[in-house]
């Protein structure tokens, strides 16, 4: 046998390894999808440098999950709309948990925050392993989750949150106490 053939031998023998190791440990994680439950993570308050599970914080209140970062041309512009949507919303227990995933120092994180006139819960994941845990593709990606900690809608990019669609969403959610289904995510 050349040397050619068994160096491709070689080749197709690890990857199949490498696809099997990953189907056995892959498939200990569940899926972030419409449907299952919100994974939790701990995140830094960028303000008070305290760090906060998401899932038990936002435990019972509707919360729009955003991974973003200062840097993300399109995080900048979808915040204005969340920003609307929040300040309708946030009387009636509607929360905003944004999670930048940027490398850098809080204060650049509250300073992007504070440019835009933010008022919702902006949080920071410095070793951006946030990413991982929600199974994201890139920022921003958000994750709409109801009462009962239950992901309704997954939006990849940027998006229009105060848009008539989303503020119907919301306000049912707002005012179902049990898990919705059936939501597709866009």
């Amino acid at each position: 046998m050349s040397r050619q053939w068994i160096v491709v031998i070689l080749i197709v023998a690890g990857l199949a390894i490498g696809a099997t190791a990953l189907v056995r440990v892959g498939s200990g994680m569940d899926r972030v999808e419409v449907g299952s439950r919100m994974p939790d993570f701990k995140v830094s308050d960028p303000h008070t440098r305290d760090t906060l599970s998401l899932r038990e914080h936002y435990k019972g209140s509707v919360t729009l999950v955003n991974i973003w970062a200062t840097w993300c041309v399109p995080c900048r512009t979808e915040m204005p709309a969340m920003e609307k949507v929040y300040q309708q919303y946030k009387d009636r227990g509607f929360r905003i948990a944004a999670v930048s995933v940027d490398e850098g120092a809080d204060d650049v994180v509250n300073e992007f925050a504070s440019n835009l006139g933010l008022s919702f819960d902006i949080l920071h994941d410095r070793s951006g392993d946030i990413q991982k845990v929600y199974q994201t593709t890139g920022v921003p990606e958000s994750f709409l989750v109801n009462q009962e900690g239950i992901i309704v809608r997954r939006i990849i990019g940027a998006h229009d949150w105060n848009s008539q669609l989303n503020r119907s969403l919301i306000e049912r959610l707002l005012a179902d106490s049990k898990p919705t289904s059936g939501v597709a995510a866009r």
